[in-house]
């Protein structure tokens, strides 16, 4: 998705060097909270609508980035305090280099945007996933997309060391998988389209959530602000709840106010919105998410990230960076 750029590592030397310390206590006349345009969620009629201000007590100012890992460098600097929708690995190789984060809620799902495809003449189902051993499979290495297809196959009882794993990104595994140069295609966004006309997902995306196989993006804080201001954490959570809630109840009511916010027409945020879920603050407190999946993810993705050379090093532990005590 052109939005974001989901894969790229956050450069070691360029967090390291603005590591000095977060400035003082946050004046509490405004807090800068970090968003994505082009992608809408539930949350941005409150964002509209000034109730996170009315709620929080303080003004909100909203500043759009153009990935993850720049929204890391803006909250280390202290320039930032909120980051809604940050994408998973920019906060994983984020800490793991020493960034001052911690993850407080997930902001939107999106398991069926982010998946493998095999392709229809290879014959190959959940039920024989074996058959992939010895067959080639297209992913981008080092990444969400490829911890997933670990897992996946881990869940399937597939030897992954036996699949003939291929380094391709999203448009380059739907060609080949077009051309069955490969059995499967692992990938997103349009690119995860067009490989669904040339054959099906190996599991759907609600079947992988099932078991704890989670695409998402989350709500990180600084520590700092975390640590001086819990209350305004906490209300920004619970607004953000009320407007998942209303979201939910009336999306009709909701698509006008997001588009506007999301800078696209009703259209287009009606479809992308249609494979987002917003999980409930009780749901995120569950196993499958801050209760343990996502802590577990975390290290899994890092693992991952080291052994594809994407980080040079991956922490013993990230339940640390992992806060469920906002969510009320």
């Amino acid at each position: 998705m052109s939005m974001k750029t989901r894969m790229t590592a956050l450069a070691t030397g360029m967090l390291l060097s603005t590591l000095g310390g977060i400035p003082g206590a946050l004046a509490l006349d405004e807090v800068t909270v970090a968003y994505f345009l082009e992608w809408p969620t539930a949350n941005q009629v409150a964002q509209m609508e000034e109730t996170y201000d009315k709620e929080m007590g303080v003004k909100l100012k909203w500043r759009a980035f153009g990935n993850g890992n720049e929204m890391t460098q803006a909250m280390v600097s202290g320039d930032v305090q909120i980051a809604y929708s940050q994408g998973f690995v920019p906060f994983v190789v984020g800490v793991s280099t020493g960034a001052p984060l911690r993850l407080v809620g997930i902001a939107v799902t999106y398991a069926e945007n982010d998946n493998c495809v095999v392709h229809k003449d290879a014959g190959i189902t959940k039920a024989n996933a074996k058959d992939l051993e010895s067959k080639k499979v297209a992913t981008p290495i080092g990444n969400v997309t490829h911890y997933k297809l670990l897992r996946t196959l881990e869940h399937l009882g597939v030897d992954h060391s036996k699949v003939n794993l291929v380094q391709m990104n999203p448009p380059d595994g739907a060609v080949a998988l077009a051309r069955a140069d490969v059995a499967m295609a692992c990938g997103f966004g349009g690119a995860l389209t067009r490989m669904r006309e040339y054959g099906e997902p190996l599991m759907t995306g609600a079947e992988q959530e099932a078991i704890g196989i989670n695409t998402f993006d989350i709500v990180t804080v600084t520590n700092q602000f975390a640590e001086e201001h819990p209350d305004l954490v906490e209300k920004f959570m619970a607004v953000t709840e009320a407007a998942n809630i209303a979201y939910k109840a009336d999306p009709d009511a909701a698509y006008p106010i997001v588009a506007k916010a999301s800078g696209m027409d009703i259209d287009t945020t009606k479809a992308t919105m249609a494979n987002f879920g917003f999980p409930t603050a009780a749901d995120q407190k569950g196993p499958n998410w801050l209760g343990g999946g996502v802590q577990k993810m975390t290290k899994g993705v890092a693992d991952v990230m080291v052994s594809a050379g994407g980080m040079d090093k991956a922490l013993d532990d990230y339940s640390v960076f992992i806060d469920p005590n906002f969510l009320k």
